[in-house]
């Protein structure tokens, strides 16, 4: 059997001139010139529609230039009183754009747009050196016209870096499988670790397979691959755990409360928030059937959250449509490449298929598997490893020999019997379904059959294609709405949930309807900071940072925290803190106006209820006693359940 090959340029004698290295260089690459292209049009086409994406994050961007302090720790409050539950990596991208260019949705926009065309060409090149620039040319395609890959290119959350930082870091693996240098494991050791500072845990999923492979392979021999993987070890722990020592070497009082924990620990964040909770499950952690959950679903395969955990799950009606179109091919595709190769040291396929694959296996089982909570788009991490797998499947079963004409029907049937399943739970691409199945049928029958190699990858270049129609209308039609939430979707409007946390910004946001609890009724903060400014200043302290991130957004309200996490329950701060935090002038006011936060129903997590319990006992009520809607008509007045604790710091100590 034969796989399309990439050829390499010679390279140039030692003490050659200018013009020679010139000529030895690589001609550009259409393929790859059209592919670049293709991603950046999808990324960054009418970008400023989605606004400041999740406002939560871009109100942590806005806090985060206004000084240096607040840059460090990924605050997310101007006053430094509280970061955000994620590492600040992505964020300092983002705040150093919005500082160079000004504050917008451009400039916090463009860099993940970039980040995501920067993933669409390391996959392409991590395949076309092991299978070719059609294999390359297929993963590249696949990885671009992937719709989760699209929303996250065009949102804010971190996961456009964390995708590019696996890319990179398979990408540097792969160099060392072929020279046995150990630079290359050190550099893939840092891309782990960037990606660790990107979203924590989340990137350490590509490790087992990457060791593996390379103890396999072992280039320079077994123990020399040891030590290898102890140096890019080394530089990963390095690179990752940077940030969270200094955190924890820095005292409690000279820093923001680590958001998510109820310990201010940046241990805990790391083991526990995002850690081990994700995987087995942690206390509170909201989970509900597709489309459902707390807060509700929108229409077609919306769904705050990913659905009961399976064998099944990435083919749900919340994850298929973001990254499950090409899954059976990929499968398919990976088994055809280990079987190829034979798994031998020496055949140059092995380690590639061993990490790149096992990765893509280790993150699915994952994925299907995780208790904690769970988002849709946490599928984008798959698609770059998945998209890969189709590429490098592609161009193995386009190989001639008796081996591919038994094993090509069957990956081509695989991957018409998966994509059928995700066009029955998909809106508006039953179109796609007879063309699908004509062209399976077509090209079973041909790559059964004795072909020239040309023939081979001709028709599986066009099934492919075929099959990159339904996900690549998704993809377009993801460029026809804003994708401005805090659970981004690719696909039509219908994909996306239909209410929730998060919108806001120019450009709209469709995700309003779970604002209530402490804090969540914006009327009601906006009125508050207008009596504060007339009533000698001060922080004012509310539960919900998704709330306050909407109001930081709109403008004037510098002095505005929250303290209670994202919806209010994940950062459970105690009440000496909130007494510390009273005493240095962090917090003067405290708007305590419910017990639940964002129109969820109780899920066991305490969040600021504790402290707001102990403000309402302690410190001074100020609220005006009629309803909100009355007082806001009297723009001096105070809402309801606004309480100052200026001079109660010992009071709330004593709670």
């Amino acid at each position: 059997m034969s796989t399309p090959s990439i050829t390499l340029p010679t390279a140039p004698e030692p003490g050659a001139g200018l013009g020679a290295r010139v000529r030895a260089l690589a001609p550009p690459r259409p393929e790859l010139v059209v592919l670049l292209a293709l991603a950046a049009v999808l990324n960054l086409w009418g970008l400023d529609q989605n606004g400041y994406a999740n406002d939560y994050y871009s109100a942590a961007v806005h806090s985060m230039t206004q000084s240096w302090s607040n840059f460090f720790f990924g605050s997310f409050d101007a006053a430094g009183v509280m970061t955000v539950d994620k590492p600040p990596l992505a964020l300092w991208i983002q705040a150093a754009s919005a500082k160079a260019f000004g504050f917008s949705s451009w400039s916090i926009l463009i860099p993940q747009a970039l980040m995501g065309v920067a993933t669409v060409g390391i996959v392409y090149d991590l395949v076309a050196r092991r299978f070719g620039r059609l294999g390359g040319a297929i993963a590249g395609f696949t990885l671009a016209l992937t719709p989760i890959a699209v929303a996250l290119s065009r949102h804010n959350n971190p996961d456009a870096l964390l995708a590019l930082c696996g890319a990179g870091a398979l990408w540097f693996l792969v160099k060392g499988l072929e020279d046995g240098r150990t630079r290359w494991l050190v550099l893939s050791g840092v891309c782990i670790g960037l990606g660790f500072e990107a979203k924590m845990a989340a990137a350490l999923l590509l490790v087992p397979a990457m060791g593996a492979a390379y103890l396999w392979v072992a280039p320079s021999g077994r123990w020399k691959a040891v030590r290898q993987l102890a140096a890019g070890g080394a530089a990963m722990v390095a690179v990752g755990l940077a940030w969270p020592v200094a955190v924890w070497l820095t005292p409690a009082s000279s820093r923001p409360w680590i958001s998510g924990t109820s310990d201010n620990s940046i241990w805990s964040l790391i083991f526990g928030y995002n850690g081990l909770g994700r995987l087995f499950g942690q206390q509170g952690g909201p989970g509900g059937g597709a489309g459902g959950g707390p807060g509700g679903g929108g229409g077609g395969m919306g769904g705050v959250f990913g659905g009961d955990t399976g064998a099944l799950r990435l083919l749900n009606d919340a994850l298929a449509g973001q990254a499950g179109w090409l899954l059976g091919f990929a499968l398919a595709g990976g088994i055809a490449v280990a079987i190829a190769s034979r798994l031998k040291r020496d055949d140059a396929r092995t380690g590639w298929i061993i990490a790149v694959g096992g990765a893509a296996l280790t993150m699915a089982v994952a994925f299907s598997r995780a208790q904690g909570i769970f988002h849709p788009y946490y599928v984008g991490q798959l698609a770059g490893p998945a998209a890969a797998l189709v590429g490098a499947g592609a161009a193995t079963i386009a190989g001639r020999g008796l081996t591919m004409r038994v094993a090509a029907p069957l990956v081509v049937a695989t991957g018409l019997l998966v994509e059928l399943i995700v066009i029955g739970r998909a809106d508006d691409v039953g179109w796609a379904t007879p063309i699908i199945i004509i062209g399976a049928l077509g090209a079973a029958i041909a790559l059964s059959m004795e072909l020239p190699t040309t023939w081979r990858a001709t028709i599986v270049a066009a099934f492919v294609g075929v099959l990159l129609l339904a996900p690549g209308s998704w993809a377009v039609q993801t460029l026809g709405h804003s994708t401005s939430s805090t659970f981004p979707a690719g696909g039509p409007a219908s994909a996306s949930m239909g209410g929730g946390p998060g919108g806001g910004g120019p450009g709209g946001g469709r995700m309003g309807g779970m604002g209530g609890g402490p804090g969540g009724d914006s009327g009601s903060v906006t009125q508050a900071l207008s009596y504060i400014r007339s009533h000698g200043g001060g922080n004012l302290a509310i539960s919900g940072q998704n709330s306050a991130g909407q109001t930081i957004l709109q403008g004037d309200a510098d002095n505005l925290v929250a303290i209670g996490g994202f919806s209010g329950r994940e950062s459970q701060v105690t009440t000496s803190w909130l007494a510390d935090a009273v005493a240095s002038g962090k917090v003067r006011w405290v708007l305590a106006d419910g017990s639940g936060s964002m129109g969820m129903p109780n899920d066991g997590r305490v969040g600021s209820k504790d402290v707001m319990t102990a403000v309402q006992q302690t410190c001074t009520a100020v609220g005006s006693t009629t309803s909100t809607s009355t007082a806001a008509s009297t723009s001096s007045a105070a809402p309801s359940g606004l309480y100052d604790c200026q001079g109660q710091a010992s009071a709330l100590r004593g709670a």
